[in-house]
């Protein structure tokens, strides 16, 4: 009895880890930022992942102008438009499941902040912007657009 609860623990282990480890690439395509106000698009540029604005709820100021990167703190910059506008820069997976050491650009402030990516599933993604310490941050749970 004992030896045939081991081999079924075993059996479930063989097929269930593999269901739950996910390649470094996973976390490429579209994802919809948790207000749903804009769609980021995360590609691979060599070994580094990227995130580009690709869609926003609204795209045009009140003049019906595509919006700009008004509040964005280096004045050459502030005349580029938000779409297509690279928001995730230069992230590195880790054998942890996790995209690390990268940055987030939030066009409504302007600033950047250290950044950290993790896939709570594969339609859920986890976005931590933080200073300093992850500790002192706040997550989004961004979700992928099919």
């Amino acid at each position: 009895m004992i030896a045939k609860k081991i081999i079924v623990l075993i059996f479930i282990s063989l097929f269930t880890i593999p269901a739950f480890s996910q390649s470094s690439d996973a976390i490429m395509g579209k994802w919809l930022n948790s207000s749903g106000e804009g769609q980021t698009m995360i590609y691979k540029k060599g070994s580094f992942y990227y995130g580009k604005l690709v869609w926003l709820k609204n795209p045009n100021d009140e003049e019906g102008k595509p919006k700009m990167d008004s509040k964005n703190p280096v004045a050459s910059l502030k005349t580029k438009p938000l779409l297509g506008l690279e928001i995730l820069k230069k992230f590195k997976y880790t054998d942890e499941g996790v995209w690390e050491n990268g940055s987030i650009y939030d066009p409504k402030t302007g600033k950047t902040y250290s950044c950290k990516l993790s896939m709570v599933s594969s339609d859920k993604l986890d976005v931590r912007g933080y200073v300093g310490f992850s500790l002192l941050g706040r997550t989004e749970t961004w979700t992928r657009v099919r």
